[in-house]
């Protein structure tokens, strides 16, 4: 039977893969904006020739899903990964076309997936600022006003709060999505040095739980996984069946592992288990570094002494 964690590495090692100096003014969501985008307005489509947008998990989901793509193969036609930190925590944003800066999914009628277009693209001009204290455990919602010289939608004349905007947009579904995952982020960038330096292994963990979902389902449903956590049957059916029951599923997981925060239950004897196995592995990387070095000795003295008999 396969290591659990060697599993992991195996699913995770194919795996496709500036901030402003200026502190916006932060605005409630009761704050009235004059903004409208349409077909019609002379900047149609600007905004979408020059793009920098992040993707949250909940974005890749249904874009993924839209095109009828694998996580995977979504990941790799459509994004490129970066760190969100100096900790090396992945992110992953929209990949413009060839040689250029525009969206791959523009067409001059507009977004060719407008009903499931990503987060950043539904808030614009409007920028969703989370922020959380390091004394509290949820983030605070705040919201910033864009606005570049380049867009005309400021000067249209519709009027509505950041609520009403919201909504009309569908983003408050997006939000409500995704609100799990920025948490986590939030309190990643927050813990800092209290919880260390992740490792190689958990930002790969971090990326395939927040945007492979598909190869984490793969992960999830492995036999070395249940051997080593009970995860109810019910449960099992949900995320084998529905995306967005493995994002929740994912998210719970990933605090388990990052923060400790008790998600699934261990089967009895995993943590021995897993101990033993790290035991092994230590005394066989041994073994081989011992074999090694005999191996260079020999290599060593045998070249000193073709040395010597070439001097004779």
């Amino acid at each position: 039977m396969q290591d659990y964690d060697d599993q992991f590495k195996d699913l995770a090692k194919d795996s496709p893969f500036q901030d402003s100096p200026v502190m916006p003014t932060l605005l409630d969501g009761d704050k009235v904006i004059q903004f409208r985008c349409h077909r019609h307005v002379k900047c149609w489509n600007a905004c979408c020739s020059n793009i920098d947008i992040t993707l949250t998990p909940y974005d890749i989901l249904r874009l993924k899903n839209r095109m009828g793509l694998s996580s995977g193969e979504f990941l790799k036609q459509y994004t490129v990964p970066y760190e969100m930190d100096k900790d090396g925590m992945p992110g992953v944003k929209l990949r413009a076309v060839e040689g250029g800066t525009a969206c791959q999914l523009m067409v001059p009628e507009g977004c060719s997936v407008y009903e499931d277009r990503p987060t950043a693209c539904r808030y614009y001009p409007v920028a969703l600022v989370s922020m959380r204290r390091q004394d509290e455990y949820t983030d605070r919602q705040s919201y910033a006003l864009v606005e570049e010289k380049h867009c005309l939608g400021h000067f249209e004349d519709q009027k509505l709060t950041i609520d009403e905007y919201r909504k009309d947009q569908g983003v408050d579904i997006y939000d409500e999505k995704g609100r799990a995952w920025r948490q986590l982020v939030l309190k990643r960038k927050s813990a800092g040095p209290s919880i260390g330096k992740p490792t190689p292994l958990s930002n790969q963990l971090f990326f395939m739980a927040s945007y492979d979902l598909d190869r984490f389902r793969a992960f999830v449903i492995s036999e070395s996984f249940n051997n080593t956590y009970e995860v109810p049957v019910d449960t099992m059916a949900e995320i084998v069946a529905d995306d967005e029951k493995l994002l929740d599923f994912a998210m719970g997981f990933l605090r388990q592992v990052l923060f400790n925060e008790k998600f699934l239950e261990e089967k009895a004897g995993a943590a021995e288990a897993r101990a033993e196995r790290l035991r092994a592995k230590a005394e066989q990387m041994r073994a081989e570094f011992e074999a090694n070095r005999d191996q260079l000795e020999d290599e060593k003295y045998s070249e000193h002494f073709r040395k010597l008999e070439g001097s004779g």
